[in-house]
């Protein structure tokens, strides 16, 4: 199984919202995990099957609380959470602050997410900075996917964060693939093209997976503010074109076609 970690190259580009259109579209069962150290809204967005609010502490508070004996590749499908849907969801910590108390337990989180059974996981790390207490989980990925929008100014700053991130993982000695998702209005023929350029200019190798619509109505649908269904957005058909290129990166079978209209 797989383990794909999702950050951002600058501010909120719409990670989250990618990661979740990944992971509810996959064809296989699949598990979002928030691991956002500035604190995630998975716990806000969603409610259980029942109409019930998501419980905050069972998560990766308390899976974090679980590994501190060592890593256990068993242990996460107890601290996971089924939304509306049919979707597993790791949910986050609320705060920065929490972060701080799970300490060194992201090394063995990392092991646990990269090991285990049966489930594919598609992560949200958020943004991508030095000293991120995430990174064990991006050098244990199989993928590293950066989400950037499509404007010149953020395809500047990706540039150089992709730089940074090429580096770093080369002076670990960690051969994980690097991919680019843009965010671009559902009209625009040329972002990918011009990013494409823009990495070659530059000579940085990394794989542009393609390109999700910058759809705010959408966006509304997936966070709960709207009732409409999600399937006809160009968010969502967008996405779906997305997931098989996520598969052929990680050099993993796509498989049955999947995912509900979510």
């Amino acid at each position: 199984m797989t383990l794909t970690a999702l950050v951002s190259a600058k501010g909120s580009p719409g990670t989250s919202t990618t990661a979740a259109l990944l992971a509810g579209l996959a064809p296989r069962p699949t598990v979002l995990a928030d691991l956002d150290p500035a604190g995630g809204d998975l716990v806000l967005r969603h409610r259980d099957p029942g109409g019930r609010p998501l419980v905050p502490e069972r998560g990766l508070l308390s899976l974090g609380a679980g590994l501190r004996r060592g890593p256990d590749d068993q242990v996460l499908a107890e601290h996971l959470q089924v939304v509306s849907g049919g979707l597993e969801v790791l949910v986050g910590v609320t705060s920065p602050e929490q972060v701080n108390g799970l300490g060194p337990v992201w090394q063995n989180l990392a092991g646990a997410l990269r090991t285990v059974a049966g489930r594919d996981v598609v992560a949200d790390c958020g943004r991508l900075t030095a000293g991120s207490p995430a990174w064990p989980v991006l050098t244990a990925a199989d993928g590293v996917v950066l989400v950037a929008r499509s404007r010149l100014e953020d395809l500047a700053h990706l540039r150089e964060r992709l730089r940074w991130l090429l580096q770093s993982l080369a002076l670990g000695g960690h051969r994980v693939p690097v991919g680019l998702v843009l965010i671009a209005p559902e009209k625009d023929r040329a972002a990918a093209a011009e990013c494409r350029q823009l990495l070659e200019n530059a000579r940085l190798r990394a794989r542009i997976l393609g390109t999700l619509a910058q759809d705010g109505k959408g966006a509304e649908i997936l966070a709960g503010r709207s009732s409409r269904p999600a399937g006809r957005t160009s968010l969502v058909r967008s996405a779906r074109a997305l997931v098989p290129e996520l598969y052929r990166f990680l050099g993993t079978p796509y498989g049955a076609a999947g995912g509900g209209d979510r």
